[in-house]
C-alpha cells in the first residue's frame, strides 16, 4: 500500500486519485498531446496552462526524456523542448523569391 507518509519520506508525492486524473485537461482528449498540426499543439499547450499538476508533469516528461508530445505545457520533438511545431512538408515558396529553381534548369 502507497501512504502519504511513505511518499513523505522518500520525497514523492501520492499519486493521484483516479478520480482526479479523469478531471486533468490531458484525460479528455490524450491525442490533442500528440498532434501533428500546429494548431492542436497549441491547443494542447494552452490545456496545459490550466492544469493543476503542470509543473510536476514537466519534471517527470524530463526526467523520463520524453520523445515527443506536450507535457506540463512544452512541446517535445525528439526529446528535446522546441518552442513551436511546424507544418508537415516544406515551406511554401514566396512568390518574392522568383520562379523556382528548377524551371531555370528546364529552360536552358
Amino acid at each position: 500500500m502507497y501512504s502519504a507518509t511513505y511518499a513523505q519520506r522518500v520525497g514523492r508525492r501520492p499519486p493521484l486519485q483516479r478520480a482526479a486524473v479523469q478531471q486533468l485537461p490531458c484525460s479528455s482528449d490524450p491525442d490533442l498531446f500528440f498532434a501533428e498540426s500546429p494548431e492542436d499543439v497549441r491547443r494542447a499547450k494552452e490545456l496545459c496552462g490550466t492544469c493543476p499538476v503542470q509543473s510536476a508533469c514537466l519534471a517527470g516528461a524530463l526526467q523520463r526524456a520524453e520523445p515527443h508530445g506536450v507535457w506540463g505545457g512544452a512541446l517535445f520533438l525528439r526529446g528535446t523542448i522546441a518552442p513551436d511545431k511546424r507544418a508537415r512538408g516544406r515551406p511554401r515558396k514566396s512568390a518574392q523569391h522568383g520562379p523556382a529553381m528548377g524551371s531555370k534548369l528546364m529552360a536552358g
